[in-house]
């Protein structure tokens, strides 16, 4: 029961983060936190797909959890290549999404940031994750003994700084904002989790 749990919560995280990225944060190039932030930093830069990226992103961390960590290793592997996949596939789909819902910046960025952190929690409810700075969170967590949601919050906040730094203001304070939202849905999804 525990591992059909684990896999819907795999498949419908990722499409949830997929969405509050693809519809809500690529038509205003704002940015998420983490590997993730980092992933669209580089496709707004380059062009080159956010999955493809986060995948190659993910691996130093990977590395990490094989050595410190692999049952983090296993159960976070799904989860980093299935919602890479979803982003990547649904990133075709935002064009038509935003011509009929016609959002405006900072509804969208609020949006996205929700769907992302529930996304996000409700992986990392079931012990996966998306790898890359969530899985080091998840580390951290169990090291430090903060919420998750919070140590995210942290990290986020450093790769929005670095995305308003090449882009501007205003990215970095939408970015701001969604990464708000992120954190406290995130921390909402995941308040109960104990720790060892």
């Amino acid at each position: 029961m525990f591992l059909t749990k684990k896999i819907t919560s795999i498949i419908l995280g990722s499409l949830m983060l997929s969405v509050g990225i693809n519809f809500f944060l690529v038509p205003f190039k704002l940015l998420d936190g983490g590997i993730i932030g980092l992933g669209l930093i580089i496709k707004y830069l380059t062009g080159v797909q956010a999955g493809l990226v986060i995948i190659g992103l993910s691996i130093p961390i990977f590395i990490l959890a094989w050595v410190y960590h692999r049952n983090y290793f296993y159960n976070s592997l799904h989860g980093m290549l299935f919602s890479s996949f979803a982003i990547d596939y649904l990133a075709p789909l935002h064009y038509p999404f935003i011509e009929s819902l016609k959002l405006a910046s900072i509804p969208s960025s609020i949006v996205g940031g929700i769907f992302i952190g529930l996304g996000i929690g409700i992986m990392l409810r079931y012990d996966t994750s998306t790898g890359g700075t969530d899985l080091l969170a998840q580390l951290l967590s169990k090291i430090i003994h903060v919420n998750v949601g919070i140590i995210i919050f942290m990290i986020d906040a450093v790769i929005i700084g670095i995305g308003g730094l090449l882009f501007s203001t205003e990215t970095l304070l939408l970015s701001a904002l969604t990464i708000i939202f992120v954190g406290v849905f995130t921390s909402l999804c995941t308040w109960n989790i104990g720790y060892p």
